[in-house]
C-alpha cells in the first residue's frame, strides 16, 4: 500500500505545482516582460522486482521558461529603432510648427516688407508711406527673432529630455547590475531563476528604449551590457554611468559619453543605433542645427542684400543710406577646438550672400599653411590653399571669406565655423527715421535733346554711393556702336545690343562697376545718353532705389530661387526631413510589431491554452487525490482485518 500511496502523493504534488504554474501564467498575462512558464515532469525511476520494474510515479524536473534569446533580442532592437525614429518625428513636428505659413508666417512678413516700398516708389516724399516701410522692417525683424527664440526653446526642451533620459539610463544600468548579482547567487540552486531572468530582460528592453545595447552572457549567469558598439555600460555586477558632454569645440550637451572609474569616453553618435537618446541627439545635432542654419541663412542673406541696396540710395536730406538692419558680426561665430596647440585665430566675412549654404564648417590644419574645410551639411571637403589663390583670405567658400589675421596654427588644429549661428537672434531694425529712408538713386540718366532714334531707358542701377565714374556721355556712332567720354582706348567704339547691360567701368570685367545701364531700342548716329549724379533738384522726386529695393523680390538669393521664395524653400527642406522621418518611423513600427508578435508567440501567455491546462491538471489532481483516497481505504481495511 505504501507504494500506491507514494505514487499518489507524488502525482498530487506534481499536479499541484502544474496548477500553480498555470495560475501564475494567468495572473501575469499582462505583466511586461513575463515569459510563460511550463512545468516539466519526469518519471521517478521504477523499483526492480522479480516481476519487473514497478513505477514509482512522477515528479517535477524543473519549471521551464518559454523563451527565445534570438526573438527577444530582435524585439529589443526593433523597439530601440522605433524609439529613436518616433522621438525624432515628434521633435521634427515641433520644428515644422515653428516655420508656419500663411499671413502670420515669416515669408509673408518678408513679402510685405518689400512690397511696402511700392508706395514709397509712387510717392517718395510721403512720410506716411516711408513710416510703413520702417514698420514692416521692424515687424520682420521681430518675427525672425521670435522664430529664433522658439528654436532656443525647442533646444532647451531637447536638452531637458536628454538629461532625463541619461538619468534613466544610469538607473536602469544600476538595476541590471543588481539583478545580475541576484542571478549569480541563485545559480547555485541548480534551477533557473525564471522571474529574475524575466526581470533582467525587461530592464534590458527598457534600457533599449533610451540607448541601443548589445549583450554578452557570462558563465556565472550575469550579462554584460555594451553601448556605442563596444563600450561596457554593465560589467557583471558593476555599472558605469553615461553623461552628456560638450563636443571638441566646447559646444555643450552635444555628445553622449561613458564614465567608468572617473574616465570619460565620448561615444560616436553614429554608433549609438536606436533609442530615445540617439533620436534626440540626431535631431539636435542634425535637424535642429539645419533648421537654425536655414533661418540664419535666410536672415543673413536678406539683411545683407537689403542693407547693401539701401546704402546705394539717398535720403530726403541728401545723405547716403545706412543699414536697415543691424549688421551681424559673423566673426564671432568661429569656435576654436579645446585641444588646439597653435596660436592661430580665424575670422569670417561675407563675399556673396547669394552663394550661402545652410551649413556649419570645420577647418582642419594639416600644416601651418594647408588643410581642409568640411561642409558639415553634406560632408563635402575642399582643400586650402585654393587655386586660384584667394589671398588675402585663407579660403573662400559658399559666399564666405575665411581669414587668419594672426597667429600660427599647428598640424591637427581645428576650428568650427557657424556662420549663421546668431544672425536670427540678433536681428533688429537699425533706425526709425522716415526721412532717413534712402529711396532716391544716386545716379540719373538723361537722353540727348536732339536724339532721333528710338532709344529708351530700361534700368540704371548704382553699385557705389556716391558714384565716382560720372558723368559719362555715351554717343552712338551708328545703330549698333557707341563711344564713351570716359574711355578713348583700343576697345572703342563699343558694340551696342538692345537690352544688353552697359557697365560703368571699362573693360566690363573690372571687378568693381560703379553703375549698370540698360537701354532698349535702335539709336541713330549722333544720339546720346548721359549718366550723371542725381541732381539735387530731382532727389526728392526720384525713387530709383525704392524700385531697386522692391525688385529684390526677384533676386536669385537662395540656391537660384528668388528672395521671396527663400522662406518657402526653408519650409520645404524641413518638411522633407519630417516626411522622411515619418516614413522611417512607420516602417520601424511595423517591424517592431511583427517581431514582438513572434516573440509573444513563444513567450506570451495564451489564456485559452492556460484555461485548458487548468482543467487538465485539475482532473489529474483529482485523480491523484482519488488514488490516495483508495490507498488509504485499502490500508484502513487491512488494519481492521488484522485487528480481528
Amino acid at each position: 500500500m505504501s507504494g500506491l500511496l507514494s505514487v499518489g502523493t507524488r502525482a498530487l504534488q506534481a499536479n499541484q505545482v502544474a496548477l500553480q504554474t498555470a495560475g501564475n501564467n494567468i495572473a501575469n498575462v499582462n505583466t511586461p516582460g513575463y515569459s510563460r512558464q511550463t512545468v516539466v515532469l519526469q518519471t521517478v525511476p521504477g523499483q526492480f522486482t522479480g516481476g519487473g520494474y514497478i513505477g514509482k510515479g512522477v515528479e517535477v524536473q524543473t519549471i521551464q521558461r518559454n523563451y527565445s534569446a534570438f526573438l527577444t533580442r530582435q524585439s529589443t532592437l526593433a523597439s530601440a529603432t522605433l524609439a529613436a525614429d518616433s522621438t525624432r518625428v515628434d521633435k521634427l513636428k515641433q520644428l515644422e510648427d515653428i516655420f508656419g505659413g500663411g499671413s502670420t508666417g515669416l515669408g509673408a512678413a518678408v513679402s510685405d516688407m518689400l512690397n511696402a516700398f511700392s508706395d514709397v516708389a509712387s510717392a517718395p516724399t510721403d512720410l506716411t508711406a516711408r513710416t510703413v516701410v520702417l514698420t514692416q522692417v521692424d515687424e520682420t525683424a521681430a518675427r525672425i527673432r521670435a522664430s529664433s527664440q522658439r528654436l532656443d526653446d525647442l533646444q532647451q526642451g531637447v536638452t531637458q529630455e536628454l538629461t532625463q533620459s541619461v538619468s534613466t539610463v544610469n538607473s536602469l544600468a544600476k538595476s541590471i547590475a543588481n539583478v545580475n548579482e541576484l542571478i549569480a547567487r541563485a545559480q547555485g540552486s541548480g534551477q533557473p531563476p525564471n522571474d529574475l531572468l524575466d526581470r533582467r530582460d525587461q530592464l534590458v528592453h527598457e534600457l533599449n528604449q533610451y540607448v541601443q545595447t548589445t549583450s554578452i552572457a557570462a558563465d556565472d549567469g550575469t550579462m554584460s551590457i555594451f553601448v556605442g558598439g563596444s563600450q561596457a555600460l554593465v560589467l557583471g555586477t558593476t555599472a558605469a554611468t553615461v553623461e552628456l558632454v560638450a563636443d571638441a569645440f566646447g559646444v555643450p550637451d552635444q555628445k553622449l559619453a561613458l564614465n567608468r572609474n572617473g574616465q570619460s569616453i565620448a561615444l560616436d553618435e553614429n554608433t549609438l543605433g536606436g533609442g530615445e537618446v540617439s533620436g534626440l541627439l540626431r535631431f539636435q545635432n542634425s535637424d535642429l542645427a539645419e533648421g537654425r542654419n536655414l533661418l540664419g541663412r535666410l536672415t543673413l542673406a536678406i539683411t545683407t542684400a537689403m542693407n547693401d541696396q539701401h546704402k546705394l540710395g539717398v535720403d530726403l536730406d541728401g545723405n547716403v543710406g545706412g543699414n536697415l538692419f543691424t549688421p551681424t558680426n559673423i566673426s564671432n561665430n568661429v569656435f576654436t577646438a579645446m585641444l588646439n596647440t597653435g596660436s592661430a585665430t580665424l575670422t569670417l566675412s561675407i563675399s556673396d550672400a547669394s552663394k550661402f549654404v545652410a551649413s556649419d564648417y570645420e577647418v582642419s590644419f594639416s600644416s601651418p599653411a594647408a588643410g581642409t574645410i568640411t561642409r558639415r551639411s553634406d560632408g563635402v571637403v575642399v582643400t586650402f590653399p585654393q587655386t586660384p589663390s584667394t589671398a588675402p583670405f585663407l579660403a573662400t567658400l559658399d559666399g564666405l571669406n575665411i581669414s587668419m589675421p594672426s597667429g600660427t596654427p599647428i598640424a591637427g588644429d581645428r576650428f568650427l565655423i557657424k556662420p549663421f549661428n546668431t544672425s536670427a537672434s540678433d536681428i533688429k531694425s537699425e533706425f526709425s527715421s522716415a526721412r532717413a529712408l534712402a529711396v532716391a538713386s544716386p545716379v540719373a540718366g538723361r537722353m540727348g535733346g536732339a536724339n532721333t532714334g528710338s532709344l529708351q531707358l530700361t534700368s540704371l542701377a548704382a553699385h557705389t554711393n556716391p558714384p565716382t565714374n560720372v558723368p559719362v556721355l555715351i554717343t552712338f556712332t551708328g545703330s549698333n556702336t557707341y563711344t564713351r567720354s570716359d574711355y578713348a582706348g583700343p576697345l572703342s567704339p563699343f558694340t551696342y545690343t538692345s537690352g544688353q547691360a552697359i557697365e560703368g567701368t571699362v573693360p566690363a570685367t573690372t571687378p568693381l562697376s560703379q553703375w549698370t545701364l540698360t537701354l532698349q531700342g535702335a539709336p541713330k548716329a549722333g544720339d546720346t545718353f548721359t549718366v550723371e549724379a542725381q541732381p539735387a533738384a530731382n532727389r526728392n522726386l526720384n525713387a530709383g532705389n525704392a524700385s531697386a529695393m522692391m525688385n529684390l523680390r526677384d533676386m536669385k538669393l537662395f540656391d537660384g530661387a528668388a528672395l521671396t521664395d527663400g522662406y518657402a524653400g526653408l519650409i520645404a527642406q524641413i518638411g522633407i526631413r519630417a516626411q522622411s522621418a515619418t516614413s522611417a518611423a512607420e516602417i520601424s513600427s511595423a517591424i517592431a510589431s511583427n517581431v514582438e508578435s513572434d516573440r509573444a508567440g513563444v513567450s506570451g501567455v495564451n489564456l485559452d491554452e492556460e484555461a485548458a491546462k487548468l482543467l487538465q491538471f485539475q482532473q489529474a489532481y483529482q485523480a491523484s487525490a482519488k488514488m490516495i483516497q483508495i490507498a488509504q481505504g485499502i490500508f484502513d481495511t487491512l488494519i481492521q482485518s488484522m485487528g480481528r
